[in-house]
């Protein structure tokens, strides 16, 4: 063999090329799963906003309008109650395909992360909703008959007793709500609502992908331990005891 080298310089163009491979293989998985990621946060992270808000709205209500409630109307919590009870029995799949048309007068698609968020909204509002009565009920009806003794308006016993009180508890209810969200998203993504549950599928499932699906798995189990661990030190924080 007239190069003496040959053989080292074979070797090193092998190794070129794996690197430069591996390089790409490396680029590409950042790049879909950086935007599955940025989907999911940014769906979750306004969905959980509609929520929490809408659903502390509606679970003080069904409190206050309890039949021993600080502001009693039965006829009024029966229909709300019923509406909610009617919500959260929907399954999310099913809820996607009646809300996606909805969401296209809203937003103007049926299909991405943006759409996904109206779909994401309306299962979660049932739910916090619930949660939220559930977390003002535990609450000893001793503290609101001081508060009725001391002359605070309904209002003032909402604002500075019931929600202060159960600060905690609500934040625990919260922080539950999220990671809901984080799952319901997944499933949202299968039906073209975006994020990591839509790289799972079109990149893992349809091109026989099981790195891809075992990032996905792994991306959504570090989301949902951040919320968890947040929510978690903001509860004890809250918390007075």
């Amino acid at each position: 063999m007239s190069n003496p080298y040959f053989w080292d310089e074979l070797a090193q163009s092998w190794s070129n090329g794996a690197s430069r491979t591996f390089e790409a293989y490396r680029q590409h998985i950042w790049r879909i799963m950086s935007s599955g990621t940025r989907e999911t946060v940014y769906m979750v992270g306004l969905a959980s906003l509609f929520a929490i808000l809408l659903g502390l709205f509606l679970g003080v209500i069904l409190y206050v309008t309890q039949k021993d409630g600080i502001y009693p109307v039965p006829i009024l919590n029966r229909i709300l109650g019923t509406i909610v009870n009617i919500g959260r029995s929907i399954p999310f799949v099913v809820l996607i395909m009646l809300v996606f048309p909805l969401s296209r007068i809203i937003v103007g698609s049926s299909v991405g992360s943006t759409a996904a968020i109206v779909p994401l909204s309306i299962a979660a509002i049932p739910f916090m909703s619930r949660v939220v009565e559930s977390t003002l009920n535990e609450l000893g009806k001793g503290i609101i008959e001081a508060a009725i003794a001391a002359g605070a308006t309904p209002m003032q016993i909402i604002f500075r007793v019931l929600l202060p009180e159960t600060a905690p508890g609500l934040v625990s209810g919260f922080t539950l709500l999220v990671i809901n969200l984080i799952t319901f998203s997944a499933m949202a993504g299968l039906v073209g609502g975006g994020g990591l549950g839509q790289v799972a599928q079109s990149y893992g499932l349809f091109r026989h992908r099981q790195d891809i699906m075992i990032y996905t798995v792994i991306l959504m189990v570090i989301l949902v331990q951040i919320v968890q661990i947040l929510g978690q030190l903001i509860a004890k924080k809250l918390d007075k005891r």
